[in-house]
């Protein structure tokens, strides 16, 4: 069945079909050194002022000293001059592999209990799907580390030794997720398993304990912050959408509320102490037939097409002056024919043209309540069943592609989808240096091929106060503000153009959509964007500030049309050729790179840019016009996804690839980043002159571990003392036909290489040094 195999986001369809420009013809950039901001804020929730952490001290720091002890103690704190941990070797070991003098241990897998009243997995014994709303669920994703004050309950920033971990689980991989995998009877999904994968989606929070001493972490399974967060549970929408018509359902007529999150990518956190997540490739979970393509206006169907819901066939008609179709006296609809007379397939009675009844990627619509209420399943279908939209669920694909604010310490409260900051598909959500007195910008890009680059700007200014302000505090910061898309120019600067209603030609007679208020814009935000002009972007997926000078840094992971739809470009500069396993030949960008810019002025409310390209992804042994970034065996790498910056200033980056898997599995690299036109022009294999970032050497770029086979690396946050380090295995093994059948035996064989029965399954891994030190200290 294949809609019912695993999933993997390079299915997306490409639905950017606007005229707005790619990046051309970009010239020679001069950026204007600036001096540093002082008062600068962490890149890490659970350290989020940088001044705060200087007077941290720790007695169980056992890093080590090689110099006899005649230099003075290293700061943890400081960002390291170089690295100096033993590369990580190419590889495709079925285990997380990481430098000598470091050791990792599988915290959190997919199926495990977060509740004592629970049973620990078993291969052969599959959990029912009820039971997932208290067990960790599948494919683990973005995730960030919250301190914990044990006394008080709350947020505190300084705490190492107790915190909340909270992680999305972004899809499924039903081959493994079932006993036997996923099935059907008589076209419908049974119910335990639609159960049990709608609430393994979403996001966990889960309470951790480190050991002072050996900096072991473990779960502590009777916490009562424990808690699972899946595709059922209600959430409240607020900013300008919020109780549109728009966001009506019959769950909610008065758009207030929906239920659930899903298809969770990267995340984002707050500096008052909350967690955001995205909702990526969200339209895949909704069916559509289009057995209500007469019932829809054409603006809805201007909408549901841009956003990947539009019919695929769609011949066209006569019409009356109001717009209905016209009919002959048969009653039939006039159809135009094309040149060729090409008769009109599949017509009833009526007719109208037959359209196959397409489910969904998992079917969900299909299942038969019994154990939960039907309504339940019936809103993954978006066909018009009813007079209007609060009697059915034609809006429910825009209750979903929102960023979800979530407080780990607040079970009572729902958590909130924010709307001012647009949807998409969200992969990631940054937040600026926090700087008190400031406007908090929070960065963001839409994850498919021709997508863009957005940010939003709160109108409020940062008040250390509202550390701990909970979903009050993203009230005051994330409802009200400006909201921007990206162009690049030529000449190496670029704008954020405003989305606002009434502005930029964003009125009712914009010619690419009708918007009749900000809650249109926003909820329609890719189109918006196409009809201000906004720069097409390649899968823009990661944001990364760096806490030292502010830059902003964005993977571009790939693009096997670059150079064929997508023309090269000074930002998007490569199409090459690449052989894979000696067989395949991939073309395009097929390796991807990290985009950087920086705001004019150093200030969040800018609405110019400048930018250069940061790092190329490339294999080692490629010739110096593709390999731009000159990397060798220590750091060659492709298709860079997740990405962050400690609070230090170290950039950790991820790859989720399939064009290197033939030499390496997917893996983890440390950076320590120069600053924006620190290199030089350079042109290449394809004759493009484009900007690039400083060579990087092995001393500021290494690889600091691979994963098991056919993984994603992704999702990385830290303990504040830097003495444990967090990361996700996604779907590894995904690539297996079948669940007897098992390509990976992960993460069984982390401690057993020699498994080769296990089910693979994803799992958060975390990673220390055997001495107790300071990760890359």
């Amino acid at each position: 069945m294949t809609q019912l195999t695993p999933y993997h986001e390079d299915q997306e369809l490409d639905n950017n079909t606007s005229t707005n420009v790619h990046f051309r013809d970009i010239l020679e950039q001069h950026i204007n050194r600036r001096s540093l901001i002082t008062k600068t804020a962490s890149g890490a929730v659970a350290l989020t002022l940088a001044s705060t952490l200087t007077g941290c001290n720790d007695n169980d720091n056992k890093s080590n000293n090689n110099n006899g002890g005649t230099n003075p103690p290293i700061d943890p704190n400081k960002k390291p001059e170089k690295l100096n941990f033993t590369t990580v070797p190419k590889n495709l070991n079925d285990i997380v592999t990481v430098p000598e003098g470091y050791e990792a241990h599988v915290l959190y897998a997919l199926g495990d209990s977060i509740n004592p009243t629970y049973a620990e997995w078993d291969d052969n014994n599959i959990p029912s799907g009820p039971s997932f709303q208290f067990r960790s669920g599948d494919c683990h994703d973005g995730m960030s580390y919250f301190g914990l004050n044990t006394a008080t309950g709350r947020y505190d920033e300084q705490q190492s030794n107790d915190g909340l971990l909270v992680l999305n689980h972004e899809y499924i991989n039903p081959t493994f997720l079932h006993p036997k995998g996923p099935s059907k009877v008589d076209g419908r999904r049974p119910e335990d398993e639609v159960i049990r994968e709608v609430n393994a989606h979403g996001v966990s929070i889960i309470h951790v304990k480190k050991d002072t001493k050996t900096q072991k972490v473990e779960l502590v399974k009777n916490s009562v912050y424990n808690r699972r967060i899946t595709g059922s549970t209600l959430m409240e929408f607020a900013g300008p959408a919020a109780g549109n018509a728009l966001l009506a359902t019959k769950f909610s007529p008065s758009g207030v509320q929906t239920r659930g999150t899903h298809n969770n990518c990267g995340n984002g956190y707050t500096p008052w102490g909350t967690y955001l997540t995205t909702e990526e490739n969200f339209i895949g979970y909704f069916q559509r037939s289009g057995t209500d393509k007469y019932q829809r206006t054409a603006t809805e169907e201007i909408a549901l097409k841009r956003y990947g819901l539009g019919l695929s066939i769609d011949y066209q008609y006569e019409k009356n002056p109001d717009g209905t179709p016209k009919k002959n006296e048969k009653g039939e609809i006039i159809y135009i024919l094309d040149a060729q007379k090409n008769k009109i397939p599949n017509l009833d009675e009526q007719g109208r043209i037959q359209y196959l009844n397409t489910n969904s990627r998992y079917g969900w619509e299909t299942a038969q309540g019994q154990v939960e209420s039907q309504d339940l399943y019936d809103r993954w279908n978006a066909d018009v069943k009813a007079a209007n939209a609060g009697q059915d669920y034609r809006n429910a694909p825009n209750t979903f592609g929102w960023m979800v604010e979530i407080d780990p310490f607040d079970s009572r409260q729902a958590p909130v989808k924010r709307t001012a900051l647009g949807r998409f598909a969200h992969e990631d959500c940054r937040t600026s240096r926090v700087i008190e007195g400031q406007n908090l910008a929070f960065y963001m890009g839409d994850d498919s091929r021709g997508e863009y680059i957005y940010k939003f700007v709160s109108d409020a200014k940062w008040d250390p106060k509202d550390i701990n302000g909970g979903y009050r505090a993203g009230d005051k910061y994330m409802n009200s503000g400006k909201f921007y898309v990206a162009k690049f120019n030529a000449d190496g600067t670029g704008q954020w153009l405003e989305l606002s209603y009434g502005k930029n030609g964003l009125t009712e007679s914009n010619p690419v959509y009708p918007f009749k208020s900000q809650a249109d814009v926003v909820t329609f935000a890719r189109l918006a964007a196409d009809s201000v002009g906004a720069t097409k972007m390649d899968r823009p997926e990661w944001c990364a500030v760096n806490p030292v000078n502010g830059e902003v840094y964005v993977t571009l992971t790939n693009n096997s049309n670059r150079g064929s739809s997508y023309p090269t470009d000074a930002a998007n500069p490569r199409n090459y050729e690449d052989l894979y396993n000696n067989q395949k030949v991939q073309k395009g960008n097929v390796n991807g790179h990290i985009i950087r810019f920086r705001e004019a002025e150093d200030k969040t409310t800018a609405e110019s840019f400048k930018w250069d390209i940061y790092l190329f992804g490339a294999e080692a042994a490629m010739a110096s016009n593709i390999n731009l970034s000159g990397l060798t065996d220590s750091n060659d790498f492709s298709s860079p996804d997740g990405m962050w910056f400690d609070p230090r200033g170290v950039l950790w980056i991820q790859t989720d690839d399939g064009a290197y898997t033939d030499v390496t599995n997917c893996m983890m690299l440390a950076a320590l980043p120069g600053q924006l036109n620190d290199g030089s022009k350079a042109t290449t294999s394809n004759g493009t002159e484009t900007i690039v970032g400083a060579k990087v050497n092995d001393e500021n770029l290494r690889r600091f571990l691979t994963g098991p086979k056919e993984c994603e690396i992704t999702g990385v946050t830290m303990t504040p003392d830097y003495k444990a380090i967090f990361i996700n295995v996604q779907h590894p093994g995904e690539d297996a036909k079948s669940y007897a059948a098992p390509t990976s035996n992960w993460p069984a064989t982390q401690t057993d290489p020699n498994n080769t029965t296990a089910r693979p399954r994803s799992a958060t891994v975390v990673i220390t040094r055997k001495d107790g030190g300071v990760i890359v200290g």
